[in-house]
């Protein structure tokens, strides 16, 4: 589609009739040759860009994990985010990719089966090249991220290895081909005879292909271990100063994943220099723009429906909430952020800001303890995403994007009727079932095994010190704590003491 575009404006310049002309005009052929490798160099520089915005995030994740988790347990964290991204580079490289985009004689919906170590790479015909891979390994690790934050501060070093490079590698894989291959079967970009009732799920930048596989994921993983020592007393009361440990932390990293956000939904657009059916030679510019507003309104929203309503619940201003309400305002808009208008993106953002508020509600009732929220953050707000695409998808965003799709499917809120919705719903559900049959038993058989959960001893004195031979602040060296063990009538407060430390 760039090389016709481009070879039609240069014919324009030229004043002749047809592409025709191309072919026996050695002036002709060099103005397309050349106006096709700009065009793909433009565009590769696009994704690269977008490629390593999206790898900040992992900073911003540390940051964010350091800050929220205990200091005892800070450099554990830190370690961990680490190897997501290593571990999740090779386990991408070796097979996540083929199983993802993996195209050839007998590719079918649901697995791919070629590109395996990237055999066969680049492939022009297909249009893959390395920085594509690249782009998609970011996103494959970000998933793997959000699922260590959820069992943080308890769990066994072999464990996050483990964990990680299943995740990386097999089951996010999986996903992101039903949803973003062209041969998925979910897809919105598929053939318009293979589209799912007719519309296809759409999730552009990965609300449920992303953030609900590790969220979902990280509820499992968090479920199966159960809460930290001293997080609820015996009569099921939370502890309070077992919140994050360092505010500075958690600010500085949630504003390095609202910059490398940006890169995570306008990226997702791959290309900026294709055409789109209906904005000429103009590309994807005005649509990357446009993606780049709505996450910045709906994230905006969450932050400040967070503030107030956390005061009028609390009676005080919380940094804290404001900052995890800001990213689930940034996951709810994740699917939908290039198909939605603006002012559908601030219903977004209210909306995501209340679903966390509930479901935070919800978890410390039935005593469930994510030190992030991560599970409440990234598996409820994503959850809220993709059904927002089907209330307010709108036509003309559609059209622009995915091009084999019939127009009279959109949002059901804008008059286009209910198969976009139900594809959203079918989305969502399929996605809880596949990671809560993939990673739910590996949890389990991590545990059965007993390289889940660390030793009790290990967790009280702080997995810095048991792990890594150290503290991450110089002020914790040498200063070891004492456990001690509880009786039958200890109501929490000989851990609670221990928790702050």
């Amino acid at each position: 589609m760039g090389v016709a575009s481009a070879c039609s404006l240069a014919l324009s310049y030229a004043g002749q009739a047809s592409h025709a002309a191309v072919g026996s005009d050695p002036l002709l052929q060099t103005i397309c040759a050349q106006t096709d490798a700009t065009t793909l160099a433009v565009d590769n520089l696009f994704l690269l860009s977008s490629t390593y915005l999206v790898f900040v995030m992992q900073l911003g994740f540390a940051m964010l994990c350091a800050g929220s988790v205990r200091a005892k347990n800070a450099l554990n964290i830190m370690l961990t985010n680490v190897l997501d991204a290593a571990s999740g580079a090779l386990s991408y490289y070796l097979f996540g990719f083929a199983f993802a985009f993996g195209t050839g004689a007998s590719t079918n919906s649901f697995i791919g089966n070629y590109y395996f170590c990237l055999r066969g790479f680049p492939d022009a015909e297909v249009g893959y090249d390395y920085s594509f891979f690249l782009f998609q390994w970011a996103f494959a690790i970000a998933s793997a991220g959000i699922t260590s934050g959820s069992i943080a501060e308890r769990t066994q070093f072999v464990a996050y290895l483990i964990f990680s490079f299943f995740q990386s590698g097999f089951v996010y894989p999986i996903v992101s081909r039903w949803l973003w291959s062209s041969n998925g079967w979910m897809s919105a970009s598929a053939d318009a005879g293979s589209l799912l009732l007719g519309s296809g799920a759409v999730d552009f930048a990965g609300s449920g292909v992303v953030h609900m596989v590790g969220g979902i994921a990280g509820f499992w993983g968090a479920l199966i271990e159960g809460p930290r020592i001293g997080r609820f007393d015996a009569y099921g009361r939370p502890n309070k100063s077992m919140r994050a440990h360092n505010a500075t932390l958690v600010v500085l990293g949630t504003f390095i994943l609202w910059f490398g956000w940006y890169g995570f939904n306008g990226g997702s657009f791959i290309h900026i220099l294709v055409p789109s059916s209906s904005s000429s030679f103009l590309g994807f510019w005005s649509g990357v723009g446009r993606t780049a507003l709505t996450t910045t309104l709906s994230g905006s929203t969450a932050a400040l429906t967070t503030l107030f309503a956390k005061r009028l619940i609390d009676g005080h201003w919380s940094v804290l909430d404001v900052c995890n309400g800001l990213l689930g305002g940034f996951v709810g808009i994740t699917a939908g952020c290039a198909v939605v208008a603006p002012w559908a993106a601030i219903i977004c953002g209210f909306v995501s800001a209340w679903v966390l508020i509930g479901l935070n509600v919800l978890a410390l009732r039935f005593r469930f303890d994510d030190p992030l929220e991560a599970a409440q953050l990234h598996g409820g707000c994503g959850l809220w995403g993709i059904i927002f695409v089907g209330l307010f998808a709108e036509k003309t965003y559609l059209e622009d994007y995915y091009t084999s799709r019939p127009g009279s499917n959109y949002g059901i809120l804008l008059g286009g009727g209910w198969r976009l919705l139900i594809a959203q719903v079918i989305e969502a559900a399929t996605i809880i079932c596949w990671t809560s049959i993939t990673m739910g038993p590996l949890f389990l058989a991590l545990r059965y095994f007993n390289v889940l959960r660390t030793d009790g001893d290990d967790e009280v004195q702080g997995l810095d010190y048991s792990n890594h031979g150290g503290y991450a602040y110089g002020s914790f060296l040498g200063n070891k704590i004492n456990f001690k063990e509880p009786s039958s009538h200890d109501d929490g407060t000989s851990y609670a003491l221990l928790a702050g430390t």
